[in-house]
């Protein structure tokens, strides 16, 4: 650690939107040491008035701190941010949201300009930072020594996760959880659409999707064991077989409630794809063979 146990880290942060400002005042409220720039200077003016110190150049900010923590629009603005600024020595976290692709090459363009590089992934929104019950956390790739050194730090405004020293495997792990977290929302969008033109009121099926959903959120630990080990067939309860025979009532449904199929069509059609190919016998992780290209 770079700090002992009365002197807080100091932090310099790039970047005021609205996961920035939260940000900022999560490190201010635990007593860190803050330098903030935004391209807009107006947005710091409330930070400072809480302790921060404003610079007036983002080579200014970084000049100031050896943590330097950037969180902008997108990895272009990065580029153009950090553009001229001295990051010889500096310890680069870069929690603007990128690819995995971005993020590797944002690493290797950091440390050929001497600098130390993590990538983050953020797992919250703005109100969940500096509340710990709240759950949010922020995966975290790249040095690991970088890491262990400034976890405590990075720990303020959220918890921490370390998935590896490739500096792709934060944004990896981001967008693995959002596009689950989509898929999610694509069903609970049909599901109440479903219901949309009865008398059924949309708050007394909440608590039985919401119970559902949990219920089989599980089933990820099977999927994740047979890919794993490569027997797709291992603890199957309703096999590949029984589903895609199954698909007609679902679509049947639909069609007689007025339903556009749109975001279950897809899916189906994939079932069916396995089906044809692969065993019956099967469950549904063959899917995700046919989705990697």
């Amino acid at each position: 650690m770079t700090n002992d146990a009365l002197v807080k880290t100091s932090v310099t942060l790039l970047g005021l939107g609205a996961m920035g400002a939260a940000l900022a005042r999560a490190w201010l409220a635990a007593g860190h040491p803050l330098t903030v720039w935004n391209r807009t200077p107006a947005r710091a003016a409330a930070l400072a008035a809480e302790g921060a110190r404003v610079a007036d150049s983002a080579a200014a900010a970084v000049a100031a701190h050896s943590l330097v923590v950037v969180c902008l629009l997108d990895d272009a603005s990065v580029e153009e941010v950090l553009a001229g600024t001295e990051l010889e020595g500096k310890d680069l976290v870069n929690l603007t949201t990128s690819t995995p692709a971005q993020a590797r090459t944002r690493a290797a363009w950091a440390r050929e300009r001497g600098a130390r590089y993590l990538d983050g992934g953020v797992m919250a929104v703005p109100p969940m930072i500096g509340v710990p019950e709240a759950g949010g956390y922020v995966f975290y790739s790249g040095s690991r020594e970088l890491f262990e050194r400034h976890r405590e730090t990075l720990g303020v405004p959220a918890g921490t996760t370390y998935v590896g020293e490739d500096a792709g495997f934060a944004a990896l792990h981001d967008v693995a959880l959002l596009s689950a977290m989509y898929g999610m929302f694509a069903g609970v969008a049909h599901a109440f659409a479903l219901i949309r033109k009865e008398d059924i009121d949309p708050a007394s099926l909440a608590p039985l999707l919401a119970d559902w959903l949990v219920a089989m959120a599980p089933s990820v630990h099977r999927t994740a064991e047979q890919l794993r080990t490569g027997d797709y067939t291992k603890g199957v309860a309703s096999n590949l077989a029984m589903q895609v025979a199954g698909t007609p009532t679902f679509l049947s449904t639909a069609e007689q409630q007025g339903v556009s199929p749109e975001l279950l069509g897809p899916y189906f059609a994939l079932m069916r794809r396995r089906l044809a190919e692969g065993s019956g016998e099967e469950d549904l992780t063959g899917v995700v063979d046919l989705l990697v290209r």
